[in-house]
């Protein structure tokens, strides 16, 4: 079974720390970015989020948002399904939206990545 609790580390150097996953799924932690809109140093932003109960030998599917705290006028929507190989790894895979805010509905266009 995939336990999203714990330190995760992705391809682009980011963390992100999971605390607990309470047992209605609902989880929160922190997300520490290595990737900027702003350039410059990342501060650890917080996240919160839900994990789907998985069924019978499935693997859990969630969802959760960062909001960049401090360094960025942008939110991030993640989701995705955490898997076990058969050595015992996990791995979570995901895709994810950023918005960030624009002074207009013109540049509306140009908000989401």
């Amino acid at each position: 079974q995939c336990q999203l609790n714990g330190l995760w580390r992705n391809e682009q150097d980011s963390l992100m720390e999971i605390s607990v996953v309470r047992d209605n799924g609902d989880f929160q932690g922190k997300y520490l970015t290595r990737v900027t809109l702003a350039g410059g140093c990342a501060r650890a932003s917080p996240l919160k989020g839900a994990q789907q109960q998985p069924g019978e030998g499935g693997w859990p599917t969630f969802a959760f948002t960062v909001r960049w705290d401090k360094f960025s006028n942008a939110t991030t929507a993640f989701t995705g399904q955490c898997f076990v190989d058969t050595s015992g790894k996990e791995t979570l895979t995901t895709m994810w939206l950023l918005r960030e805010a624009v002074g207009s509905l013109k540049e509306d266009w140009k908000a989401t990545r």
